[in-house]
């Protein structure tokens, strides 16, 4: 009994074996390009809890999201000159300024900030001069800014003309505990919705809008993976539909 019992089993996974290379064949003749339903090990990732939590920090590694805004400015890093306005630090005033810089601000809404030269809130333009800036840094900041439309419209009224907006923001991602706990975290923003912001004060044609990163390189961030643990042409495949990092540049018309 025990030995038919095993040579019906054996024939059985046989058969499911067979079966599962019939619709592996049919999709391949179909053009599918996905594994079928029940083929795909999710290995690691089969959690319900992120392997690194608060992005990773702590665990080593290049934060993913960091590296696409890090790019981006390296990309635009001569936009950073003269007079320039960074949020809370100037890390990426003085990284990617350097003695184009002739002078960096520092904005933060409360006083006691020992790196602040400006006190004032993005959100009701409060102490934040206007028409004086050749540049303003605005890197993962504006998701924490509830009235986002205003925060846009006071930093591009700090603009001279001629001046130049560098903003980043998360297009997806965990929620930042950090910031959530203080003073909140409320936006992930779509390409569009970057563009529209800007378009309410500018010519579309002084806003530029691109996004990075695409599925796998999303998965590794949302989990706080490095980007050590990638590879290059992972990293820098590029899918609009599934973008960790959006980044504007904006720039005011000499005539505005």
């Amino acid at each position: 009994m025990s030995q038919m019992k095993s040579q019906i089993e054996s024939r059985a996974a046989a058969l499911l074996r067979a079966s599962r290379a019939m619709v592996r064949g049919a999709g391949q003749l179909a053009g599918q390009t996905t594994p079928p339903m029940g083929s795909v090990r999710f290995g690691s990732l089969r959690r319900t809890t992120p392997i690194a939590g608060s992005f990773g920090y702590g665990r080593g590694g290049t934060r993913i999201g960091r590296h696409y805004v890090n790019q981006f400015i390296q990309a635009h890093a001569d936009d950073i000159h003269g007079r320039v306005l960074e949020i809370g630090d100037n890390h990426v005033t003085k990284t990617f300024g350097g003695d184009r810089v002739t002078q960096s601000d520092v904005l933060h809404a409360e006083a006691g900030n020992p790196q602040a030269t400006v006190v004032g809130d993005l959100a009701t333009g409060e102490g934040v001069p206007a028409g004086v800036y050749d540049c303003i840094v605005l890197t993962q900041v504006v998701q924490c800014v509830y009235d986002i439309r205003a925060a846009i419209k006071h930093t591009c009224a700090a603009l001279k003309p001629g001046g130049v907006v560098l903003m980043t923001t998360l297009g997806l991602g965990q929620i930042s505990r950090y910031d959530a706990d203080r003073w909140g975290d409320y936006w992930r923003l779509s390409a569009q919705a970057a563009g529209r912001l800007f378009g309410e004060h500018l010519p579309d044609d002084a806003v530029e809008v691109q996004t990075y990163g695409n599925v796998l390189t999303a998965t590794a961030f949302l989990h706080g993976l490095s980007l050590e643990e990638l590879t290059e042409p992972e990293v820098d495949t590029h899918d609009p539909d599934y973008p960790i990092i959006v980044a504007t540049r904006a720039q005011k018309p000499m005539d505005l």
